[in-house]
């Protein structure tokens, strides 16, 4: 099993930038989707993006297309959410979550598909 750990949020303007980056410590980390969701009080968690094992499939709402990166680091274990031109409405927990498949390609969009789930860490966008 995998526990993610998030780190990186905070507090910052409207149209600025984070980057926040999961670390999932294992040997087979490359047998590991990745998502990104975010849920904000009073609201059902939502997909942000999601990356396969190998790096090659990459999913990401609508809404944060052409602003939001996934990316991931197999030699760190790591995975990146870059977030630019952040939104007031985009405050929110932003969890990271893990899925072991031996399917390389595989990149779940639903929470309920997911294993494992980081704590969550705070974003924070001003208006």
């Amino acid at each position: 099993q995998v526990q993610p750990v998030e780190s990186g949020g905070g507090l910052v303007q409207a149209g600025d930038s984070l980057r926040l980056s999961c670390t999932a410590s294992s040997p087979v980390f490359s047998n590991y989707a990745i998502g990104w969701f975010r849920q904000d009080q009073g609201k059902d968690r939502e997909l942000v993006a999601s990356i396969s094992g190998t790096g090659v499939t990459i999913v990401s709402a609508d809404a944060v297309k052409g602003r939001f990166t996934i990316s991931r680091d197999r030699a760190k274990m790591t995975a990146y959410l870059q977030m630019d031109s952040l939104k007031a409405e985009e405050t929110a927990v932003y969890y990271c979550t893990t899925k072991y498949t031996l399917k390389a390609m595989r990149t779940p969009t639903t929470s309920d598909e997911y294993d494992y789930w980081g704590q969550g860490t705070q974003v924070s966008v001003s208006s």
